[in-house]
């Protein structure tokens, strides 16, 4: 038991954005299913990145959309998402690199899908009540992350997974999109380009060598289980970012 509890203390130790938006993600999702109907969706519309909030209040808007689900009810499966993508790609990449890719990525969705539908009602396909449509979530993260993931995979999973992300956001796309599915695909191209900013990206072909070299040599185990520079870092030592 004291060993499963420091494993999950280890583990949100080594992605704390992730947990953290899972958790402000949580209350607000609390919030939404204790508060009366009116005030549920009154809630929504006004966290909402519609045009009309993105015009009234751009950053706020922005920024609470991707703090908030429209149903209460999925937050365990989103919790699982959440570990399997987020917290793998946090945990790689580091906080920051993550937390610029899935935000650049959340933001850009965002703004481009809204301008589709702002095409739309000038082009009179879509009504102008589309201005004040709830737009929120987690999920053009999600997928900029499910992106992402796809160099940290080896070889040939690697390319298992591309195929599977690609038809999974693709084929919606192909077939009657609406402007989420567009913005799925804007996100998860986001979190492909994003190679340049992961270890892999950043590494020269010599430097992967030696990493692979250095990996193993750590790998090797020690006589009589003794710790040696550059071995695993106990999970209940403080975690160090450089």
């Amino acid at each position: 038991m004291r060993r499963s509890a420091a494993w999950a203390r280890a583990w949100v130790r080594s992605a704390p954005g992730t947990h953290i938006w899972l958790l402000i993600i949580g209350i607000t999702s609390v919030v939404v299913a204790s508060a009366s109907e009116g005030l549920g969706e009154f809630l929504l519309h006004r966290t909402s990145s519609n045009i009309h909030e993105l015009n009234e209040h751009p950053v706020p808007a922005l920024l609470m959309s991707g703090f908030w689900i429209e149903r209460p009810g999925s937050f365990l499966l989103y919790v699982v998402m959440f570990e399997l993508l987020h917290a793998n790609v946090e945990r790689w990449l580091g906080t920051w690199r993550w937390l610029l890719i899935v935000g650049a990525a959340h933001c850009a969705a965002t703004l481009a899908s809204q301008e589709l539908v702002l095409l739309a009602i000038e082009g009179h396909r879509l009504p102008r009540s589309m201005t004040h449509v709830v737009d929120i979530g987690v999920s053009y993260g999600l997928a900029a992350a499910a992106g992402v993931l796809t160099y940290r995979l080896r070889s040939p999973w690697c390319y298992g997974w591309l195929l599977a992300v690609l038809l999974f956001f693709g084929v919606p796309l192909l077939t009657g999109a609406n402007f989420t599915d567009f913005g799925h695909a804007i996100a998860l191209v986001l979190g492909l380009v994003a190679w340049p900013l992961t270890p892999a990206g950043r590494a020269t072909p010599d430097e992967d060598g030696a990493g692979a070299e250095q990996d193993g040599a750590r790998a090797a185990p020690q006589p009589g289980g003794a710790s040696e520079p550059g071995a695993a870092p106990d999970p209940d030592s403080p975690r160090q970012d450089g």
